[in-house]
């Protein structure tokens, strides 16, 4: 299991809801979370089978970005 984390700009509850859906229907991901309160809106996910890029791109189709920490 390793621990990745992202600058985004995922800065509030409304847009935590919108993301939920895609990272919780990736296949790989056993938790994730995005700290609001941090200026940089960090997003933490667990995973076994995903690298950075596939997250990144899980960000994009949300409408998100995200870029590596």
């Amino acid at each position: 299991m390793k621990d990745l984390k992202f600058k985004t700009n995922i800065n509030c509850g409304g847009c935590v809801a919108s993301i939920t859906p895609f990272l919780n229907k990736a296949e790989g991901i056993t938790e994730w979370n995005v700290d609001t309160t941090n200026a940089q809106k960090v997003l933490t996910v667990s995973t076994e089978k995903l690298n950075e890029a596939e997250v990144i791109k899980l960000v994009q189709e949300a409408g998100y970005k995200a870029e590596k920490l």
